[in-house]
């Protein structure tokens, strides 16, 4: 299976920040059995994270996104996923009460903007984040499938030990590199 890691957010581009994901992630896919090809990293921009998806769903049969998940305006990877696969995003009725009772448990109102993060399309299915609000995505279609996955690391890690790397361990051939 050959695979790419796409890290998401200016703010990986400009120096702000360092993007341990991606290292995280590339550590321990040769366990796997999954030979990574390329990694990525893209601004907040949506012209250029669907060029960026495009090119990795050409090559690659695993793509792994990390960031653009929140709900602010320049988180943008649900958005880059849906135009790639041309599938509309829509409210998800399970999501959409789980966001809500994250602010409810805290006394907070819910700014309408965090809606966002109940989106799903047809072919994606929810990862859980117990850590914050942004839940992950599961794709597939066409014999691929793309994994994306929050940018905070402590959320990302806990979305990769618990639910990403069993269902990649279950596919595998056992091979390791």
């Amino acid at each position: 299976m050959k695979a790419e890691i796409i890290a998401i957010g200016t703010e990986i581009l400009l120096g702000e920040i360092v993007d341990t994901n991606s290292a995280h992630i590339a550590q321990q896919l040769p366990e796997l059995g999954i030979d990574l090809y390329f990694k990525s990293v893209v601004g907040d921009n949506l012209g250029r994270i669907r060029d960026t998806f495009e090119r990795a769903w050409n090559r690659s049969d695993l793509i792994i996104t990390t960031g653009g998940l929140g709900p602010t305006d320049d988180d943008l990877t649900r958005e880059g996923v849906a135009g790639l696969l041309g599938e509309e995003p829509y409210v998800d009725d399970a999501l959409e009460r789980r966001v809500r009772a994250f602010f409810a448990s805290r006394n907070y109102p819910m700014p309408e903007s965090n809606l966002k993060q109940a989106w799903l399309i047809p072919s994606a299915r929810a990862l859980e984040n117990p850590r914050g609000t942004a839940p992950g995505w599961w794709v597939e279609r066409d014999g691929k499938v793309i994994v994306s996955m929050p940018g905070v690391p402590p959320e990302m890690e806990l979305m990769w030990a618990n639910l990403v790397r069993p269902e990649l361990e279950r596919r595998s051939e056992g091979e390791v590199l």
